[in-house]
């Protein structure tokens, strides 16, 4: 396991994004898709592990699946182990070296696995105290779970289904 590194929020994020998205775009070129930068380095002013998560919204996985070629020449390495996990999303990671890692979240557009993503950055950028609530529980997290990213993931799930189950309230 790999140790789990927090680091402040930095304004490049949003320009590093900017430049995947063009890529992303030209790769699935002429096809329509939507491209939503999520994860904490896509809330401003929240601590982050320096990673872009990338939430990749297509109209089906296999408009995906044919992609994964060309996803492949710009070094997105697909992990299909993953869909054990969430066989709704078909997962993809690019790492250089000097560049910010990439996780790329491919999944079809406005299904459940897409909206959920969505309101989850949405309620962080929208609510302070949220926002400071979750970076509380990210850096105690990530000192007990300091060498294990997977159990640090893990415990931080339920804080985030109480957000999802909350903004589902609320439009009731």
């Amino acid at each position: 396991m790999s140790a789990v590194e927090l680091v402040p929020y930095s304004a490049a994020w949003p320009a590093a994004f900017q430049a995947i998205e063009g890529e992303l775009r030209a790769a699935f070129a002429p096809a329509r898709v939507a491209i939503e930068h999520i994860g904490s380095t896509a809330v401003d002013g929240l601590v982050a592990k320096p990673v872009i998560d990338v939430l990749l919204g297509a109209g089906s996985l296999e408009a995906v699946e044919q992609r994964i070629d060309a996803l492949a020449a710009l070094g997105y390495a697909y992990r299909p182990a993953c869909e054990q996990q969430i066989p709704e999303r078909r997962y993809f990671v690019r790492s250089r070296a000097g560049e910010l890692r990439v996780h790329l979240h491919a999944v079809v557009q406005d299904a459940p696995l897409w909206r959920s993503h969505l309101a989850f950055r949405d309620a962080l950028r929208e609510d302070p105290a949220l926002r400071a609530a979750y970076q509380t529980l990210k850096r105690r997290l990530a000192s007990e779970h300091a060498d294990d990213k997977a159990r640090y993931t893990a415990a931080k799930a339920p804080f985030v289904q109480r957000v999802l189950a909350g903004r589902r309230g609320d439009a009731d």
